[in-house]
């Protein structure tokens, strides 16, 4: 899943964009206030770490502003202010979790997945639609009772249509779960992974709607073919 780092302090920066990267998470990383309210009324990420004290824009005024904007992505304020006030302030602007530095990576990981499970109505640990299971944190995928190996671009395609289950996709949002800034999107990319996800979990299981997108329905086609 693709999400926005606003970190202005370039080590903790870097080593954060390269643990997440490790964790799953496309990130695009910006390091200013008045870029990080740019992205985030621009993109639609699947979440964002947001700094507050970023140079020309503060993290709180950012939040604020792409709030008041209607921007409804999961916010984790990531911050070395940890007086209680400056807590409540960042929660009551609408900040939906606060991370006092200095961060464990782990945690962080775990932290944004939650946020977005929940965002997309998803309260359990795993993602399943029908016999389908898919394990954000383990990045595994079970149908039935079978593990099911998957490329990363596969994992990641998959985890977004499961995030939305019931929801056509287009291409387009599509490859903006899959890449990030500076990633080179082949024209056919998102049909090259269906193709394979449809070999792989069944030829039913994610429906083509055409002139839309791709849909995984909530209950999938049990059975289908995997061969």
């Amino acid at each position: 899943m693709r999400i926005l780092l606003a970190e202005d302090d370039t080590l903790l920066g870097d080593g954060l964009r390269a643990g997440l990267r490790l964790a799953g998470f496309q990130v695009d990383w910006v390091r200013d206030g008045p870029a990080a309210e740019r992205e985030l009324r621009a993109q639609p990420y699947a979440a964002a770490v947001l700094d507050l004290g970023l140079p020309g824009m503060d993290g709180i005024d950012v939040l604020a502003s792409v709030r008041r904007a209607g921007v409804t992505l999961p916010v984790l304020v990531l911050t070395a202010r940890d007086a209680v006030p400056d807590r409540i302030k960042g929660l009551d602007t609408g900040a939906d979790d606060y991370v006092v530095k200095p961060v464990d990576l782990d945690e962080l990981a775990a932290r944004l997945r939650a946020l977005v499970r929940r965002a997309a109505g998803q309260p359990q640990e795993q993602l399943q639609a029908g016999d389908i299971r898919l394990d954000p944190a383990a990045r595994t995928v079970q149908r039935g009772t079978e593990p099911v190996a998957l490329s990363t671009r596969e994992f990641d395609l998959l985890q977004a249509l499961l995030l939305n289950a019931g929801r056509v996709l287009s291409r387009e949002q599509l490859e903006q779960h899959l890449y990030s800034w500076g990633r080179e999107v082949e024209s056919n990319a998102v049909e090259v992974h269906i193709h394979h996800l449809r070999k792989k979990l069944g030829a039913d299981c994610i429906q083509t709607v055409r002139g839309v997108g791709y849909l995984l329905p909530k209950v999938p086609p049990a059975g289908g073919s995997a061969g």
